[in-house]
């Protein structure tokens, strides 16, 4: 089964290339939600609160994420903490779920990777095609407080991510959002006719 994984920047438009996939039938895992996930395992809960503290945990006895993020992105050297306990799980979460599906019969999935850093350090060490989604930071940034961000925060965030550069770098094949919704998944779906032909 291929591994398509889709990259891009907050506001590329990723979702928007993901679901031109998906229509056409083929399986999708969100990364972010495997995260998510993860972060109701028991183990992980444990190690976390050994690590950050009580204080991350909501009256219903769950990580509450805004408040696991406040303590573990202040430095490098606390995100690495996070990371040594979380990544290890997303990486099972998501090898269990490529395994079922591959023993579905899917011809390929398609992965959305939202904190992607690059080939090696990444869960697309072993991605079949990596699929970069580019857009100009201004419509970036109108499409993400469009959808409900506060720009400050937005900007932030974008500042944290890897540039369009290493994206670039990164990608087998580099679609340019800069036109509407319809453009992006008459990019995608081209493609996709033609890489579907070597399924």
């Amino acid at each position: 089964m291929r591994k398509l994984f889709i990259i891009g920047g907050m506001g590329a438009g990723k979702s928007t290339a993901r679901k031109a996939l998906v229509d056409q039938g083929l399986p999708y895992i969100d990364l972010d939600q495997v995260g998510h996930d993860v972060l109701m395992w028991d183990t992980v809960k444990r190690e976390l609160v050994d690590t950050f503290g009580a204080d991350i945990l909501g009256s219903d006895g769950e990580i509450v994420r805004s408040a696991l993020a406040a303590k573990a992105f202040v430095s490098p050297a606390e995100t690495r903490k996070l990371n040594r306990i979380t990544l290890p799980r997303i990486e099972e979460a998501f090898t269990d779920l490529v395994a079922e599906l591959g023993s579905e019969g899917h011809a390929a999935v398609v992965v959305e990777h939202s904190v992607f850093k690059n080939r090696q350090t990444s869960l697309a060490y072993d991605a079949d095609v990596v699929l970069a989604v580019l857009a100009p930071l201004d419509m970036r940034i109108e499409r993400a407080v469009k959808a409900g961000w506060e720009e400050a925060d937005v900007r932030r965030r974008i500042a944290q991510q890897i540039t369009d550069a290493d994206r670039i770098e990164a990608a087998d094949v580099v679609f340019n959002n800069d036109g509407t919704p319809d453009e992006l998944r008459n990019q995608v779906l081209a493609w996709w006719a033609e890489y579907s032909k070597e399924l």
